[in-house]
């Protein structure tokens, strides 16, 4: 990890009950400060710099290109001293749900 940085740690679930269609068919994408990050299901490390930031987490089927489908996103904000940023993002039970995004905890 970089002196003057942090890692963003985001858990990204989908509903227990669509799960299996979740891991067979689709693939998260997290977008950090605009760059697109394909993901998998459960988590993952992104290093960011001290600064500004906003994520969003969608999901594609398998061979898209250009969906963000369930679409949610947040702010937050890291200083000099901030080391970690853990984040949970769950995908809702129902068809046409849309991801929700927990408060990040900067630490």
């Amino acid at each position: 990890m970089p002196d003057q940085g942090a890692v963003v740690v985001i858990s990204v679930k989908p509903s227990p009950v669509a799960a299996w269609f979740h891991h067979l068919l689709t693939k998260p994408v997290i977008e950090l400060d605009g760059t697109e990050h394909v993901a998998k299901w459960g988590k993952q490390e992104i290093p960011v710099p001290p600064g500004d930031h906003r994520i969003s987490v969608y999901f594609r089927y398998r061979g898209q290109a250009d969906a963000r489908l369930a679409e949610a996103s947040t702010q937050f904000i890291t200083g000099q001293t901030s080391r970690r940023v853990e984040i949970t993002a769950g995908l809702g039970p129902l068809n046409g749900s849309g991801f929700r995004i927990g408060e990040p905890a900067v630490r």
